[in-house]
């Protein structure tokens, strides 16, 4: 019992950190060939750090006083949140997933985890739902869905990775 929760803690560990290095190198591929700004990682953590104040709901974080630390806090919870959905994704396909993975259950979850921003993050950080608060709402919702998928293929490159290296 607790072998086989340290190999599931391990394995949530590993992918979800694969798969959040594959989406952050997107961002910087993007950003270095086409000048797309990356999201910036200090805004989420401003929002986290300010939730112990009772505040989880802003009319727009950018506006609202940095803390120190929230650059940090953020990427920490952006890396934690991608182990969290690898967590997630393990336990709804089973280890059978994790011996024989498959491509298809990583990029339909990838995309799924979307809805966190879309209707979570973004509407409490003052952008709406699915940034219809943003300048250019359509592009941002695209930008996420893009991010989103490349992390489902994240998902399953690291976990097969992961095969590739258990095996040999």
């Amino acid at each position: 019992m607790i072998e086989e929760l340290l190999n599931f803690i391990a394995n949530s560990v590993i992918i979800g950190v694969g798969a959040t290095v594959v989406m952050d190198l997107w961002a910087l591929m993007l950003q270095r060939w086409f000048g797309i700004i990356p999201l910036n990682y200090a805004l989420l953590g401003r929002w986290i750090m300010y939730m112990p104040r009772g505040v989880f709901s802003h009319r727009n974080i950018v506006e609202v006083r940095p803390i120190a630390a929230e650059l940090a806090v953020g990427w920490a919870a952006h890396y934690l949140i991608g182990m969290g959905f690898a967590a997630l994704l393990i336990m709804l396909t089973s280890n059978e997933w994790l011996i024989s993975p498959s491509v298809m259950p990583a990029i339909l979850f990838g995309i799924a985890s979307v809805t966190m921003p879309f209707f979570i993050m973004q509407p409490c950080m003052g952008f709406g739902f699915a940034a219809a608060k943003t300048p250019k709402p359509i592009s941002a919702r695209l930008r996420s869905l893009q991010a989103h998928f490349v992390f489902g293929l994240g998902l399953y490159g690291t976990t097969v990775f992961m095969s590739f290296v258990s095996l040999g």
